[in-house]
Parts: structure tokens; sequence; C-alpha cells
């Protein structure tokens, strides 16, 4: 039960000061509070004796007053401490998580579905949070408190009475171990029925347009019913086994009370206690109800922090296919990147997306690479972006393997437009700035000039400060892309990657779009993969892509000699312009 505070040792090492301050002012707490019960006694016991004077009347109350003063500033202080340290660990582990998130491959990505990713970086995060604050309070007050109220019972009343009125807790510590070992098995079912949920609604919500499309919002909602009370269910589960926990512990308090007020009667009489013991004695044993219900809290939330850290831990260990070597390369500038005999398999497959590439690119050079839909195109572009382990064969970059620089130095050189445009959901000036810091605004407006934009953000109602909506949604296919465009485009890099990143727009625009790369990009490396030609023509060496293999190569002239797939399909797109 104890191990998640074992594996949470990292954190407590890290602010022990923290913690150590926290405890001690729960401790200090917990001493003033038995102060008040034994005063009580005395009071009734000078009352019975008619010793109580005004003067020793006033002494009692100032004392109390003291106590209540010197408690509330203690008590600030430990649960400031305590629980602003609780807030700390979501806090790391949330950073930490997003860390992990952002150097993580895409092989990660297909194994964890992000639904359940998030509901481990909201739900189990806040167990874990949980765990290191009231778990931590119960804890201490389960243990620490509870032995020194036994201990007053026992040395300032009577052991005899103290051990009767105990006898319970055996029976009671039998029953919450069993109640927390179900709890941890239905609370681990419940977070993950969660994370099916939560996945299901992400893919519900991004999906809602090609739902109504096919008008399956019934059947959708169905299914989402049907998850959610799943979810509910399990959820149930566990508050039944935790609602067992009050009244169990209820009931072996009262029994306690019972024992407790009989047999402390029965001592009275045989003046073996006062009766301000008697009474002492049982506020005492009520103030025993906390550390007692504590247990059970305590097991509760450690098994839900095991279980929760169990499940983060199990995202943590896993580690990024590709990582910096220990002592990278350094380059300033790509000058030249050389392919040779590359070939690459997706992980999990037998079949070669890439076989036997051979190409060779010198700085300020553009390259077309074309080819039929599934011919390697993006994989070829995945290679230079180090997405997956080096590949077969080798890929050098200034004579210097790949794998040699770090993951910030190529990909600081490359500017890459996906096929899939992500925008986010900020203004027009927020997404293209992401990738650069500040620009002045005539850089932004020469970038929207040459993505052929700017006729359409002044079109927009705030211009530059339109917010675009989630994933773009305010803005067509063709003004995404060249957002996109625009954005890599204002990083100014010394590769530009452009993965099929004109398709949704006209030839005209294309077109333009393509006169002021060719201009603009003078003296640095620019890729094309593009299904219209057009948008390669004027590349100073073009790629034929097909299952993997370069099947042409060169200008666009030398391709047009050749009377291969790049010629017939030159003529038959431009045979489809002219009848357009």
């Amino acid at each position: 039960m104890f191990a998640v505070f074992n594996k949470l040792s990292w954190f407590f090492k890290e602010h022990w000061g923290r913690y150590t301050l926290a405890i001690i002012a729960l401790l200090i707490v917990n001493f003033i509070d038995l102060v008040p019960p034994k005063l009580v006694g005395i009071t009734i016991d000078a009352i019975q004796y008619n010793q109580l004077t005004t003067a020793r009347l006033m002494e009692l109350i100032l004392i109390f007053i003291a106590l209540i003063i010197i408690s509330y500033a203690v008590m600030f202080l430990w649960d400031y401490k305590l629980f602003g340290g609780a807030l700390l660990l979501e806090k790391q582990m949330r950073s930490k998580l997003m860390r992990h998130f952002l150097k993580m491959s895409p092989k990660f990505y297909s194994k964890n579905r992000t639904g359940d990713l998030m509901a481990r970086s909201t739900n189990d995060l806040k167990a874990i949070m949980m765990t290191a604050g009231f778990g931590i309070l119960t804890l201490v007050d389960s243990t620490v408190l509870m032995t020194m109220i036994v201990l007053m019972m026992g040395f300032t009343i009577s052991w005899q009475l103290t051990i009767a009125a105990l006898l319970p807790m055996p029976i009671m510590a039998f029953i919450v171990q069993k109640y927390g070992n179900i709890i941890h098995q239905r609370f681990m079912a419940a977070q993950s029925a969660f994370s099916n949920l939560n996945n299901y609604t992400l893919e519900s919500v991004r999906g809602v347009r090609v739902t109504r499309a096919f008008v399956q919002e019934k059947q959708d909602l169905g299914r989402f019913n049907d998850m959610t009370e799943t979810v509910f269910q399990k959820n149930k589960s566990v508050a039944k086994m935790e609602a067992f926990f009050e009244p169990t512990i209820n009931v072996l308090v009262g029994i306690s009370y019972t024992i407790g007020l009989g047999y402390g009667a029965f001592m009275v009489f045989e003046n073996k206690i006062s009766l301000g013991d008697l009474v002492t004695f049982n506020v005492y044993l009520g103030m025993l109800i906390w550390p007692m219900f504590a247990i059970g809290e305590l097991i509760n939330v450690m098994q839900r922090g095991n279980a929760s850290i169990d499940r983060v831990d199990q995202v943590l260990a896993q580690q990024p296919d590709v990582q910096d070597p220990a002592k990278p390369a350094s380059a300033k500038i790509p000058e030249v990147i050389d392919f040779q005999y590359v070939t690459f398999s997706y992980p999990g497959t037998s079949e070669k997306q890439l076989n036997d590439i051979n190409l060779t690119i010198k700085r300020g050079e553009t390259i077309g690479i074309v080819g039929k839909t599934g011919s390697g195109k993006t994989t070829f572009f995945k290679q230079l972006l180090r997405e997956y382990l080096p590949p077969e064969g080798k890929l050098t970059i200034n004579q210097i393997p790949i794998a040699q620089f770090s993951l910030d130095t190529t990909r600081s050189w490359i500017g890459y437009v996906p096929q899939e445009h992500v925008l986010f959901s900020k203004t027009v000036k927020q997404n293209l700035l992401f990738g650069c810091g500040e620009k002045s605004i005539d850089d932004i407006h020469d970038v929207l000039e040459s993505a052929s934009l700017r006729a359409d953000i002044e079109a927009l109602p705030e211009g530059l400060d339109t917010l675009v909506g989630e994933s773009g949604v305010t803005l067509s296919g063709g003004q995404k892309q060249r957002v996109s465009l625009a954005r890599a485009l204002l990083m100014n890099p010394e590769m530009l990657i452009l993965d099929d990143s004109l398709s949704a727009v006209d030839g005209k625009t294309e077109a333009n779009i393509i006169n002021h790369l060719r201009k603009e990009r003078h003296g640095k490396t620019t890729f094309i993969a593009a299904h219209r030609l057009s948008a390669v023509k004027h590349a100073d060496q073009i790629i034929v892509l097909e299952a993997g293999k370069i099947t042409e190569h060169g200008t666009h002239e030398e391709l047009m000699q050749q009377n291969g797939w790049y010629q017939q399909q030159y003529m038959i797109q431009q045979m489809e312009n002219e009848v357009k």
C-alpha cells in the first residue's frame, strides 16, 4: 500500500524542507488538540469537589484562548505547506508528462490513444496529488495522532480502560485491508473505462462532420451513452466499496464507546478513576473517530494514488526511438545532403517503404518529388525530419551521418509544411509566428504575399487578429494550407519541405506561390512533393517514386525525353487544363 510513497520519493527528497515543516506543524497541532479534553476533566473534578475558584476558572479560560490562537496559526502553516506541496507535485508531473509527449516519436502515438494520454494527464495526476496532500495528512493522523491519543488515555487515565475500549481495533484493521485491495482493482478498471470514454469523445468531436454526413448521430449517441454507463457503473462499484468504510468504522467506534462508557462508569463507582477522567476519556474516544476513519481514507487514497502513478509511469517508461547522440556533431549550414542506398521500413512491417534511394542534394537546389499515392514521398521526408530510427544505408549531411547531429540541430534547419495542416485555436498572427517568435508587420505582409494569402487575410473580420477556431475551422482548406506555408516561410529555414502542400489551391494561385518561392528561396534548399507536376517543373532535380524506389530522375526537360510515367502524367495534366 505504501509503495506509492517510495515511487514519489524523488519529490519528497526534493522538497524535504516543505514536508518536514508541514509534518512538524501537524504534530504540534495534534498535541495541542489533546490538551483541551484534559482541561475539561480537571474543571469537572474541581466543580465536583467544590475546588473551582474564579481565579482558577479565568486561568483555564485564558489557557483555552491561547491554545485556540496557537492552533489556528500552526494549522494554517501545515495546511499551506502540505497542500501547496501537493499542487506543486501535480504541476511538476504534468510538466514532466508534457515534456515526455513532445520528445516522443510517432511510434509512441500509434500505440497510445490521445484520450488515454489525456486521462493520465488529468484524472490520474489528481489522484497522485491527493496522495501527496490528503494522503500525508491521513497517514500522520491515523498513526501519530492515534498513538498520541491512546498514550494520553493510558498514562493519564487508565490502561485497563484504554485496552478494553480499543479491542475492536484489530478487527477494523483486517476489514480495512480487505476493502483497500478491492478498491485498488476497481479503481484501475474505472480509470481504464474513463480513458476509453475520453478517447471516444475526442474522436466524436473531431469527426462530427462525418457523423452528420452519414446521418449517424443516433448511433454515435447510443455508443456514447453505452460507454458513459460503463464508466458510471465502474465508478459506482468503487464508490460502493468506499461507502463501506465509514459505516464499518462508525460501528466499531460505537462498540468502543459502549465499552468505554460501561466499563468507565464501573471504574468511577469503584473509585479507580474520577468523573472528570471518564468525561475526558470519552472525549478522547470521540477524537479517535477521525484517526480511525483516516485509516480508511488512507487506504483509499493510497490505493488510488498507487494505481494512478503506475499508469503514469507506464507512459513515462516508454522511451523515444530517436534520441540525441552522446557527443553531437556540429554544422552551421547543411551544404550537401546525400542519400546512399537508403532503405526504410516502418516499425512492425516487413515491407520496404523506401528501397535503395540514391540522391545528392546541394544547398540552394529545389528538389521535386512526385509519384502515385503511397509511393513513399512523405516517408522520404520523414528521414530528414528524423521521426524514426536511422534507415539502412547512409543518410549524411555535409558527409556526417544525420544520426550524429542533435535533433534540435537538424530540425532547426527545416521548415515543414505537412499534408495535414495543424492550426491552433489562436489568431492568424499567432499561428504565423508559432515557429519564429516576433516579426515585424512588414515581414508578415511580405510572407503573406509570397503565400498568396494577403487578400484573404484582409478580407477576414479582424484581419491578422481573427481567431481561426479549433484546428482552423473558420478557414477554407486552401487558406489553411497557405497559412501553414506562410508559417514555415517566416522561419526562413535552410530547408523548406512542402509535402503536397498546394493541393487545395487552384492552378493560378499555385503558380504565384511557386514564382515567389523561386525568387525568395534563392540559395536555400527546397523540397516540393506534389501531384500537380506544374509545381515541380522548375526544380533542379525531379525524382519519380514508385513503391519506394526512384524510377526516374532528372530535370523537367530530361524527364520529358524519357517517355516514362512523368512525361505521360504531365501530358495528361496539360490536356486536363486545356479542357478546363
